[in-house]
């Protein structure tokens, strides 16, 4: 299993273009209403905003991609919504995987998948496996997802695993058992749509990573909107607990600082 950083014990690596974008894919149905639309047709048009953002991401050198596609609160919508957007879900796997193995894209699904049936459970599987080996781009689909169901979920099975565990698990024992383990922190978290909350999602990976919010509505979110968030990105001083001080003297500098109070000296 690979190893990635935790930014609540080691520094990651700031770079000019974040490695991992997660995405809260808000506003498909204001974009229909404005244009008197039903909200399937901006679910739609939803659709094609990520082939575009997936292009976006791999011509830019975005490793990981993660987009909230449906979250463990989304049951409560109409009854008729959901059975649209699980259809769409469907149509979407059996049309684009073939071209995400072609071009080099790795196919993620994390949440909890039995809701939606085995046989859709099954076809998640079947499109995982068809791209397993590529990695230009690891895209990763949210569904049935939720941050607390997460960190649930990894409690659980880490204790099935490792029961001595009980009384002394660490916060590296368990991070390999969350749902989203194969990819870093993401270093930006951008919501569409105007809201200002991260809704329950990647409550445990979010903890350091750089939030920013957009009033476009996700359908209309482009490479000329990912380009301004990734100017906002830029702009940010990632201190991770350090001082602006600490920052300008240099990495090496920093990391010391921080192993040394990690030590408690």
């Amino acid at each position: 299993m690979a190893r990635f950083f935790s930014s609540t014990k080691e520094i990651p690596v700031a770079a000019e273009v974040p490695r991992h974008i997660a995405i809260i894919m808000d506003g498909n149905g204001r974009w229909a209403k404005r244009r008197f639309l039903p909200r399937v047709a901006g679910h739609r048009a939803g659709v094609e905003a990520v082939r575009k953002m997936v292009r976006a991401c791999t011509g830019r050198g975005v490793e990981y991609l993660t987009l909230f596609a449906f979250s463990s609160e989304n049951w409560r919508r109409p009854a008729e919504e959901v059975s649209f957007l699980t259809q769409l879900f469907v149509l979407v796997l059996e049309r684009e995987v073939a071209a995400m193995r072609d071009n080099g894209i790795r196919l993620k699904i994390i949440g909890d998948m039995a809701p939606f049936g085995p046989a859709l459970s099954k076809l998640a599987a079947e499109s995982e496996s068809a791209t397993v080996g590529n990695t230009r781009l690891t895209l990763t689909i949210a569904a049935n997802y939720g941050g607390r169901w997460d960190i649930l979920q990894a409690v659980h099975r880490l204790l099935a695993e490792r029961p001595e565990a009980a009384n002394s698990f660490r916060e590296e024992d368990l991070a390999p058992y969350l749902a989203a383990s194969h990819a870093p922190e993401p270093d930006l978290f951008i919501r569409t749509g105007g809201e200002q909350r991260i809704s329950n999602f990647m409550l445990w990976q979010l903890a350091y990573t750089e939030l920013y919010f957009t009033d476009t509505l996700w359908p209309d979110f482009d490479a000329a909107a990912l380009d301004e968030a990734i100017r906002s990105y830029r702009q940010r001083e990632r201190r991770f607990g350090r001082t602006s001080e600490q920052l300008a003297s240099g990495p090496a500098e920093a990391e010391a600082a921080l192993l040394r109070a990690s030590d408690g000296g």
